[in-house]
């Protein structure tokens, strides 16, 4: 791998960045505009980021392993720019925020949803985008 294509996968590393913050403010002005962290049970712009990046990584996974998409493609979408779209840290960091609270019911079942929702989404990107596409 050259540097210039490192460079590029950390280009559309920062492109996928951009992305999560835009729509992370656009959820977040939409639907929680007076809903802090403390009062909410689940941030869902973190969650709608985190499905999205997961329904994202099978339909790229099944283009690679279906249509021809070359392992160079695979790298600037899946490791860039789903890499800087995608953003467990943030949901882990809402589960200690949870925890902290002594909201632990919240905590555990934002936990499980982060961890079980966005596999799931993967497989039905993979499956939307299979042989039969």
């Amino acid at each position: 791998m050259t540097i210039a294509f490192t460079l590029l996968i950390c280009l559309c590393g920062g492109l996928g960045a951009g992305l999560r913050y835009l729509l992370d403010t656009l959820v977040k002005a939409r639907w929680q505009v007076d809903l802090p962290l403390s009062t909410m049970i689940i941030n869902l712009s973190t969650m709608i980021i985190n499905l999205l990046a997961g329904l994202a990584a099978g339909l790229v996974a099944a283009l690679a392993a279906f249509h021809g998409l070359p392992a160079w493609g695979r790298l600037l979408l899946a490791t860039g720019l789903l890499g800087g779209f995608s953003t467990f840290s943030t949901a882990v960091n809402e589960v200690l925020a949870l925890t902290r609270q002594r909201r632990h019911l919240a905590a555990l079942g934002y936990l499980a949803a982060s961890m079980l929702l966005p596999p799931l989404l993967t497989a039905l990107g993979f499956l939307l985008a299979g042989p039969g596409m």
